[in-house]
């Protein structure tokens, strides 16, 4: 072959690419990271060549051993890859036909269409299996933290403002919650991932005798009772990127929830709050104020969410003009892809262990959530008990409220007889909705923060985590 030809597609054309082009249209700098998913693939494709008789099993045997010595060459960092073959598939292939001439017919009935779209659902299985359980993670140091919070309230929040108290563990089991749809997510993703779309070809398959359920087997592609399962429309198998979208969309979402916990535990750390101390290691000084203490690493989370958020928008924006099938303007999924991956897998443990090195305050949490005026609301359901509509009940104690802060004083030292004149329902005992254990323990429904349901929620958490 002359060496002014491409290796794999050079006889069409009198002259190789321009240096500018080859530079330009390489994908080897980043997608070499498929590597250990293409040669599975390949090994499977050869395996099937072999059971449908295209080559023989002494090929397929040579064929495999190349395989298995070029990815230890991988692993160990000694394989000498080459822009000018453009993608990790033809890097591996030139290798492997310079070892074993029988490679040469290792790419029989197969494009490098359904090649990468069957390494990429091979990775986005492994992507999505390795982050559910670094969300998993994350979530037991969530657990562990709201045990460790037992009998520490806060106030919950709407506005940014005071609302109502809650146990702090309530407002932790909330993240939970949250990173639990994360979770779930990832393990559908990776669920949809698992049909195998190789024998697609470029576009149309093959007229040759291929075996495609085979090859899904050999690859993993199999349902929950082993039946082979694979693309159905050879057009769309090479020329889908939903999953690329959905997982860019789950590793967001997880961005948005870590984001949001990271400003929660930034608020809480501040001064003006001071409910939580965070882990010396997952902070950083100031250059300049020898006594700042930064909550570095919650800041970064959310600077990492934006990313995250950034990764989505471009495969969005990559996707909607395309007709089928495949164009090379898909060979720039791959790096959102993997960015978004190793991003949410990094987030994912520095939130585990910024967590998990998390210390609450409780002299500061108490001081907060024993104002009065946050079970206002109480108030009103204790008219309400006594058959006040709620509308006229919530009326008359924003009247308490307002005679509150007229005079100065906390809600419960107003007197009986100042209450009454506002609304003659208020009995002598109104002042008992002020005590926080009574306010909790009267919150029994599925959910909320009361101790009998938060008991149950630790249970029921500790048997999902386990």
């Amino acid at each position: 072959m002359p060496k002014n030809k491409q290796a794999t597609w050079g006889g069409r054309f009198a002259t190789g690419p321009a240096a500018l082009m080859l530079r330009f249209s390489e994908s080897a700098s980043f997608d070499r990271r498929l590597a250990p998913f293409d040669i599975a693939g390949s090994r499977a494709h050869s395996a099937m060549l072999a059971h449908v008789g295209l080559i023989t099993p002494k090929e397929r045997d040579a064929i495999h051993a190349g395989l298995d010595a070029i990815l230890l060459e991988i692993e160990r960092g000694e394989f000498a890859w080459d822009e000018r073959l453009e993608d990790v598939h033809m890097n591996i292939e030139h290798a492997l036909t310079m070892r074993v001439p029988s490679a040469a017919k290792m790419h029989t009935a197969r494009s490098r269409n359904d090649q990468v779209a069957t390494d990429m659902r091979l990775f986005f299985k492994h992507a999505c299996s390795v982050l559910a359980a670094k969300v998993a993670g994350a979530q037991r140091a969530l657990l562990a933290a709201a045990q460790r919070s037992e009998g520490v309230l806060i106030p919950g929040y709407t506005h940014l403002q005071r609302a109502q108290p809650v146990p702090a563990a309530h407002h932790l089991l909330a993240w939970l919650e949250m990173l639990e749809r994360d979770r779930s997510r990832f393990q559908e993703v990776g669920g949809k991932a698992n049909e195998c779309p190789l024998g697609s070809g470029a576009l149309a398959g093959t007229t040759l005798p291929i075996d495609r359920e085979f090859t899904a087997k050999q690859l993993g592609f199999v349902d929950a009772r082993g039946r082979a399962r694979v693309t159905q429309n050879s057009m769309d198998a090479v020329a889908d990127r939903d999953l690329f979208a959905e997982f860019a969309l789950a590793c967001a979402l997880f961005g948005v929830h870590f984001s949001r916990i990271a400003e929660d535990l930034i608020l809480w750390s501040s001064t003006e709050f001071k409910f939580v101390a965070l882990p010396d290691e997952f902070c950083t000084g100031s250059s300049l104020m020898p006594q700042k203490k930064n909550p570095d690493s919650c800041e970064l989370l959310r600077g990492k969410s934006a990313r995250l958020q950034g990764n989505l928008h471009t495969l969005l924006t990559l996707m909607k003009g395309l007709p089928l099938t495949y164009n090379r303007d898909l060979q720039e999924d791959k790096v959102p892809v993997f960015d978004s991956f190793d991003q949410a897998s990094i987030c994912a443990d520095v939130l585990e262990a910024t967590v998990a090195g998390m210390a609450f305050n409780p002299g500061r949490c108490a001081a907060a959530s024993s104002d009065p005026a946050l079970l206002a609301t109480d108030l009103a359901d204790y008219l309400v008990a006594k058959g006040v509509p709620f509308r006229e009940a919530h009326h008359v104690v924003g009247a308490v409220v307002a005679l509150a802060e007229r005079k100065g004083c906390p809600i419960p030292e107003l007197a009986t007889s100042e209450l009454r004149r506002l609304h003659p329902r208020f009995g002598p005992d109104w002042a008992k909705v002020f005590d926080l254990k009574r306010a909790l323990a009267m919150r029994k429904g599925t959910g909320m923060p009361g101790p009998v349901q938060l008991a149950r929620q630790f249970a029921r958490w500790k048997k999902t985590l386990a």
